[in-house]
């Protein structure tokens, strides 16, 4: 009898990439995916906790899972990644009815756990940092969400220490790949079909740390850049701090390393900054992007920023909004202060109201669209070549691929276009989208 496996994803693109990983292991082990989870025999939440919304939502979906329990006691339901190493046994405490959890660094062990779940009924839980399974990064998964798209594992885990973030305590330490074993996975990528990959680390740009001979994500970038087959190079998510030379370089020289940046701001006052533990202030923020726009040609730079920070006045946001304004990013997150238990932030109390929290968060989605809008008006009339990602599922003459600087253009296509370079005329714009006509 065949083995069905449904998998649901919360969070980050690094999520994703798990997600992968866990379905890579388990088709390996015999099983099939399934869409619906009620037909399911194991089902599993692959969870985040940046935020407690995030953690609430998934929360709230293995919750339901009860009735099922119900009704089909052999049913497996666990808990991985973010959520499962912050919460660990206080999951099995809140939800009896979940027998697995494991951890961010785990992964690779859920098909061994799950089958001890079903021979004993025991549960099961795998949160420690690392150890003999810790796959590292992505070279066992066979099960992609898309081929000509691909995202690839640089680094792990992160050694800063914002006040606010509880990635440190989820994902662990820093550990870096081998550049070679990262550029041997792009190479095999690219033998099966895939055009663009994604470079994902918490914080991608610290990339080389502790590697002997050291490589940073510059030379990485230089390394992947000669691999054939590849026509774009992205990488996620960057860290002010770490915008070294090298990197700045090779956005400048090499064509398929896509010239957009995302490096979160979170805030445009120093107070808050020194508060958060950024290491920059604001004056070294304008200078990064300075450097970048003086040396990169057409880049577009994105941020994050967080509201309502403990201690945040009228005074500090404003600063938030004067950066914003003066950068002119072409897009930016922004999200209200979630106090995460265990961060250091936390004895610093939540002071700034949730109501002042939305205030300020529209404010910045208002003005972000101000600026994406004027932005996206000037390349009206330009010729851009996309990359599709595929046509709507409501409309499938309708179809969306992305800019080198990762905009979507929306047009309309008789057939369909998916993993396919294509040249657009841009001839409306609105302040997320494109629309664009093929040539």
């Amino acid at each position: 009898m065949t083995k069905k496996l449904y998998l649901e994803t919360f969070g980050c693109q690094m999520n994703v990439l798990d997600s992968d990983l866990i379905a890579s292991r388990m088709v390996g082990a015999g099983y099939v995916l399934e869409e619906d989870r009620d037909k399911a025999d194991v089902v599993l939440f692959n969870t985040c906790s940046v935020r407690d919304q995030a953690e609430n939502r998934a929360l709230s979906h293995a919750g339901n899972m009860v009735h099922l329990k119900r009704r089909r006691p052999d049913v497996v339901v666990g808990i991985v990644g973010c959520m499962a190493q912050n919460k660990q046994k206080e999951i099995f405490d809140q939800l009896p009815h979940v027998q697995l959890v494991v951890g961010p660094r785990k992964m690779g062990a859920i098909p061994r756990l799950v089958s001890e779940i079903q021979a004993t009924g025991q549960r099961r839980m795998a949160i420690e940092e690392t150890d003999e399974e810790f796959i590292d990064g992505s070279e066992a998964v066979q099960t992609r969400s898309t081929q000509f798209q691909s995202y690839i594992k640089a680094m792990e885990g992160c050694d800063l220490s914002c006040t606010y973030c509880i990635v440190p305590t989820t994902r662990g330490k820093e550990v870096s790949r081998s550049p070679e074993v990262i550029v041997d996975e792009v190479r095999r990528l690219a033998d099966q079909g895939t055009v663009e990959i994604t470079l994902l680390g918490q914080t991608v740009n610290s990339y080389g740390k502790g590697r002997k001979p050291y490589v940073d994500l510059g030379g990485l970038l230089r390394m992947v850049h000669e691999v054939d087959g590849i026509r774009r190079i992205r990488f996620i998510t960057s860290h002010p701090s770490f915008v070294r030379p090298s990197l700045v370089e090779a956005m400048r020289d090499l064509p398929k390393v896509c010239k957009y940046l995302h490096i979160p701001a979170q805030s445009g006052s120093n107070r808050i900054l020194k508060a958060m533990r950024r290491g920059y202030t604001q004056e070294k923020y304008r200078g990064i992007v300075d450097t970048l726009r003086e040396n990169v040609p057409g880049i577009e730079i994105a941020s994050d920023w967080i509201v309502g920070f403990p201690g945040e006045t009228e005074e500090d946001f404003d600063a938030t909004v004067d950066l914003m304004s003066e950068v002119r990013f072409q897009n930016s997150y922004v999200f209200r202060y979630s106090p995460r238990p265990g961060t250091v932030a936390i004895p610093m109390g939540d002071d700034v109201s949730e109501e002042e929290k939305k205030r300020r968060n529209q404010i910045l989605l208002d003005l972000q669209g101000e600026i994406a809008s004027e932005k996206n008006q000037t390349r009206i009339g330009t010729i851009e070549e996309i990359l599709v990602e595929g046509p709507s599922k409501r409309n499938p003459l309708r179809q969306t691929g992305r800019t080198d600087t990762h905009q979507a253009v929306h047009f309309e296509a008789e057939r369909d276009l998916r993993g396919k370079f294509v040249k657009v005329k841009i001839v409306d714009s609105t302040a997320l989208s494109f629309r664009g006509e093929l040539v």
